[in-house]
């Protein structure tokens, strides 16, 4: 089915790519701190995000870089882990195949995994139907520039972060990115809170005991909140 006009297909396209705007910059930030950590000067780390523009390709090159491999191999790895995007042009080439060669070479360009999951549901086949590009323009700016606010803001958080704490914490921001988002509720936001106090009281606890003790007592935690906020609803039930 169609849009009315392209208006309404960017409208659109923007209701559905804005809940997966604030994960994309999230993900530019550990990447942008990944490369000053790797050893990136500012330039060469503003230069390759603006370039690459593919975060697991320059996570996967970043170690090679730091390594000082080969020019060859860094380019291979990152071929190779972004092959996938040929699987990707050969679904939406057929779209897009009356468009002149320098516009689908932009477009291929800003095309990242969640565009094209979102424009496939929308237009499963192939059908002529108004509002194609627009709602494909609507779903990769944005997430193009999402990725770069997030990714220089990393650049640039990265260059004061003292050198002494390499790539960790570019891991930590990106356990802190997946986990955010999942406290959802009373009960994860209790397990989270608890795990955390748990965690810097059981520092010093030897082969990281802490940590695990931390997973298990936050845990425990948010499925007893949990469940005591079950019965207090059931409670009220009869009452309502």
């Amino acid at each position: 089915m169609s849009f009315e006009s392209d208006h309404a297909a960017t409208k659109e396209a923007l209701r559905l790519g804005a809940p997966t705007w604030f994960g994309i910059g999230a993900w530019g930030l550990v990447v942008g701190v990944a490369m000053i950590k790797a050893g990136l000067s500012l330039p060469q780390a503003l230069g390759m995000t603006f370039i690459v523009f593919g975060g697991s390709a320059q996570l996967a090159s970043l170690p090679l870089i730091g390594a000082h491999a080969p020019v060859w191999v860094i380019f291979v790895t990152a071929l190779a882990v972004n092959l996938r995007f040929v699987i990707f042009s050969a679904i939406l080439a057929p779209h897009f195949s009356h468009l002149p060669w320098r516009k689908r070479a932009l477009f291929g360009f800003m095309t990242g995994d969640v565009a094209v999951g979102l424009f496939i549901q929308r237009f499963p086949d192939l059908r002529d139907m108004k509002g194609k590009l627009a709602f494909l323009k609507g779903l990769i700016f944005p997430n193009w520039l999402a990725w770069q606010v997030g990714s220089v803001i990393g650049i640039f958080l990265g260059s004061q972060v003292p050198s002494r704490w390499g790539l960790g914490v570019a891991g930590t921001l990106a356990i802190l990115c997946v986990m955010l988002p999942l406290i959802i509720s009373r009960a994860a936001l209790a397990g989270v809170v608890v795990s955390g106090v748990v965690a810097l009281l059981c520092f010093h606890f030897p082969y990281k005991l802490g940590i695990l003790l931390a997973v298990v007592v936050g845990v425990i935690t948010a499925m007893m909140f949990e469940e005591m906020m079950l019965k207090k609803q059931l409670s009220k039930g009869p009452e309502a």
